[in-house]
C-alpha cells in the first residue's frame, strides 16, 4: 500500500476513545465451561475509527507591527518647553503634543516685521517721487532744446542780415564815390554793417550756454536712472525682510509638534527642560486600532499563501485568544538576504490587545479532507507490506493494511477494506503483539482531538 505522508496538520472535531468490552476479548461463556489452556491474553488499548475534517497546516513566526507609527521630531533646535502627552494617551490628528521655547525667534520675527514696514514706506516714497522727477528732467530737456534751437536760428537770422548789411553798406560806398549817394546814406549803411555784425557775434556767443545747458539737462535725465536704482533696492529691501519674516514664521511652526495621525503614544523620550538637537525623537505615536500581522514565507510554501488566504495566529503576550484573519498581499519580491517572501495580515484590533512588537505564530490550512475517516497516530505500524493497524476481532488482533492520507500531530487519515467508522484499532501494541493474539482490552481511552503541528 502506498504511505501519503503529510506535515504539520491540524485536525477537528473532539475524538471520543470506544472502550470495548469483553465482548470484543472474550466470548460469552456458557455455564462454568473451563477456559482453554494457552499464553494469557495481551492487554490492550483501542479506539474507534471515526469520520473528522483533518487538515495539514503551515506554520509561521510573525511579528505585530503597528498599521502607521511615527516618530516625532523638529529640524529646530532648543529647550522643550513643554509635552502635553504621555505613553498610552490616545491623541487625533492635528493635536499639539509637545512643543520647543521659540522666544528668540519670536524675538527676530518682530524685528523682522518692523523691517518689513520700513522697507514698505520707502518703496512707497520712492515709487510716488520718481514718476513726478522723470516728468521734470524730460520737461527741462525739451526746454533747453527749444533754448539752443533759438539760438542756432538767432545766429542764422544775424549771419544773413550781416550778408545783407555788407551788400548795402559796399554798394553805397561804390555810390557815395560817385556821387550818386549822400555822406549821411552812407554812414547809415556804414552803422547797419556794425550792428549786423555785432548781432552776428552776440549770437556766436549764445549759442555755447545754449549747447551747455541742453547738455545739462540731457546729464540729468540720468537721475532717473539713479532714482530707479534707489526703488529696486529698495523694493530687494522689502522682500528680504519678507523672506526673514516667512523663514522665522516657519521656523517658529516647526517649534511645535502635532499628531499626524490618530493614535496611542507609546514613547515620550524628553521631559520639559531637555535639550532637543535638530531632529531629535521627542515622542512616538503608533496607530494601533488596525495592526499588520507580518510573517516571513519560505519560497517552497509560497503556493499555500496568497491575498485571501485565511489563517489564525495566536500570542503568548494574549494567552488563550486565537485571532482569525486574512492574508491581505503578499511581497512580490524576497526579504533582502533571504529565500522568503513577506506575507500579512491587516487585522482590526478593538480595544488595542495587539501591540507592535509582540511575537505571533500564524497557522495556515495547506490541505484539507472533510469527512475523512482518521484514527490515533499510535495505531499506525509499519511492515514490509505498507502501512499497517491492527484491529479486534473475535478477541484477536487482525492485521489491516491501510493507505494513510494527512496526519496531524495525533491523527492520522486512512483508508482500506476493513477500516469503517467505527472499526477498532488498537493503540497501544505490546512487543508480543502479532496477528491473531489473543487479547484483552483495557479501561477507557480517549481517542484525542487533533493538535496543530509545526511545519
Amino acid at each position: 500500500m502506498k504511505l501519503w505522508r503529510a506535515r504539520g496538520a491540524v485536525a477537528f472535531p473532539a475524538l471520543a476513545l470506544v472502550v470495548l468490552g469483553g465482548a470484543l476479548t472474550m466470548g460469552g461463556c456458557a455455564g462454568h465451561k473451563k477456559a482453554p489452556s494457552g499464553p494469557p491474553p495481551l492487554a490492550v488499548d483501542v479506539s474507534r475509527a471515526h469520520r473528522q475534517t483533518i487538515a495539514t497546516t503551515l506554520s509561521l513566526d510573525g511579528q505585530i507591527a503597528p498599521l502607521q507609527e511615527s516618530t516625532l521630531s523638529t529640524p529646530e533646535s532648543g529647550t522643550v518647553s513643554a509635552v502635553y502627552v504621555n505613553e498610552g494617551d490616545r491623541v487625533t490628528a492635528g493635536q499639539l503634543l509637545a512643543k520647543l521655547d521659540s522666544s528668540q525667534l519670536q524675538a527676530q520675527l518682530a524685528a523682522n516685521q518692523a523691517a518689513v514696514a520700513q522697507s514698505q514706506a520707502k518703496v512707497s516714497g520712492s515709487s510716488v517721487q520718481a514718476p513726478i522727477a522723470s516728468q521734470q528732467y524730460t520737461s527741462a530737456v525739451s526746454q533747453a532744446e527749444q533754448n539752443l534751437q533759438q539760438a542756432q536760428n538767432r545766429v542764422r537770422t544775424a549771419q544773413a542780415a550781416l550778408t545783407n548789411a555788407q551788400l548795402v553798406y559796399k554798394s553805397n560806398t561804390q555810390l557815395a564815390g560817385q556821387g550818386y549817394v549822400s555822406q549821411t546814406a552812407l554812414e547809415q549803411a556804414r552803422a547797419g554793417y556794425v550792428s549786423a555784425e555785432q548781432e552776428l557775434n552776440n549770437a556766436r556767443q549764445a549759442l555755447p550756454a545754449a549747447q551747455a545747458a541742453l547738455q545739462t539737462a540731457r546729464s540729468n535725465t540720468g537721475q532717473t536712472r539713479v532714482d530707479q536704482a534707489t526703488i529696486q533696492q529698495n523694493q530687494a529691501s522689502l522682500e528680504q525682510a519678507q523672506a526673514n519674516v516667512k523663514l522665522l514664521e516657519t521656523q517658529i511652526a516647526q517649534s511645535s509638534i502635532y499628531a499626524p495621525f490618530d493614535g496611542v503614544v507609546t514613547q515620550r523620550l524628553l521631559d520639559p527642560g531637555a535639550f532637543a538637537g535638530p531632529n531629535a525623537p521627542i515622542v512616538r505615536v503608533s496607530q494601533l486600532s488596525t495592526v499588520y500581522v507580518n510573517a516571513n514565507v519560505p519560497d517552497e510554501d509560497l503556493a499555500y499563501v496568497h491575498a485571501g488566504t485565511p489563517a489564525t495566529f495566536r500570542s503568548a503576550s494574549v494567552p488563550g485568544k486565537t485571532f482569525h484573519g486574512t492574508i491581505s498581499d503578499v511581497n512580490a519580491v524576497p526579504t533582502t538576504g533571504t529565500l522568503s517572501y513577506r506575507a500579512r495580515i491587516r487585522q482590526p484590533n478593538p480595544g488595542d490587545v495587539l501591540r507592535g512588537g509582540m511575537l505571533v505564530t500564524l497557522v495556515i490550512a495547506k490541505e484539507q479532507h472533510r469527512d475523512a475517516i482518521v484514527v490515533p497516530r499510535t495505531a499506525l505500524f509499519s511492515s514490509d507490506q505498507g502501512s499497517n493497524v491492527y484491529t479486534v476481532v473475535d478477541g484477536k488482533a487482525k492485521m489491516l493494511p491501510v493507505e494513510v492520507g494527512l496526519q496531524t500531530d495525533t491523527l492520522a487519515e486512512v483508508r482500506g477494506p476493513g477500516i469503517h467508522p467505527g472499526t477498532p484499532v488498537i493503540t497501544t501494541r505490546p512487543d508480543a503483539l502479532q496477528d491473531g493474539s489473543v487479547v484483552a482490552v483495557n479501561g477507557t481511552a480517549p481517542t484525542g482531538t487533533g493538535s496543530q503541528a509545526s511545519h
